[in-house]
């Protein structure tokens, strides 16, 4: 039989390194690895909010990184200790208040040329993320599921096939035991490995 297991380093634990902290700990903690890891989980929902707030795509992702930047210079800014506090929305709050800078930036280019557009798109945007008539379960959802894409490069290959081929695939575990050559209580127990490092990923960061 082959063993469905969690890539491993020389001692032993579980890769990457720091498994036990959540991504938002780890980025607390000034740790490269995990800061890159929080980019590349959340460029996609930033660049979304600022297209939807009527950014033209390359000012978008010039926001996004102003975005990053001033969470870098603050990265312990986030408390999750008021009512309703989460870090999705302490980032809406940055990344509305960057768009708002960029229309009013905008805006004084506008009187210089006499136009008004600018004006207008900074009145449009939103207090509230733009998002906010989906639920919070598919809203959740989608960035698991991205969680679920950068996950995969810490994972043994079969563990990520058992993980898949039954959780998102569909497939019977004693049909995909079968296919890799394992048993179904090794494939539960891929699938259990993964979701858990898919929950410590994003523990803070997901209501």
């Amino acid at each position: 039989m082959v063993d469905i297991s969690i890539t491993t380093d020389s001692r032993g634990s579980a890769a990457p390194s720091s498994a036990s902290s959540s991504l938002l700990e780890r980025v607390n903690a000034h740790d490269p690895e995990a800061w890159q890891r929080l980019i590349e989980l959340y460029t996609p929902l930033i660049y979304g909010w600022c297209r939807q707030c009527g950014l033209q795509a390359e000012d978008a992702a010039d926001i996004g990184q102003e975005v990053f930047s001033a969470i870098a210079g603050n990265r312990e800014g986030f408390r999750r200790d008021g009512p309703g506090a989460s870090f999705r929305g302490w980032l809406w709050t940055i990344t509305r208040n960057k768009v708002r800078d960029h229309f009013r930036r905008q805006k004084g280019k506008a009187r210089a040329q006499g136009g008004t557009e600018a004006q207008q798109w900074l009145a449009r945007v939103p207090e509230y993320e733009p998002e906010s008539t989906i639920t919070g379960a598919a809203r959740d959802n989608r960035l698991e599921l991205r969680a679920v894409e950068l996950a995969r490069s810490g994972v043994e290959e079969r563990t990520w096939q058992a993980f898949w081929l039954v959780t998102v695939e569909g497939k019977e575990p004693a049909i995909v035991a079968e296919s890799l050559g394992t048993t179904v209580q090794a494939v539960y127990g891929a699938i259990y490995r993964v979701r858990r490092r898919i929950r410590q990923e994003l523990d803070g960061l997901v209501d």
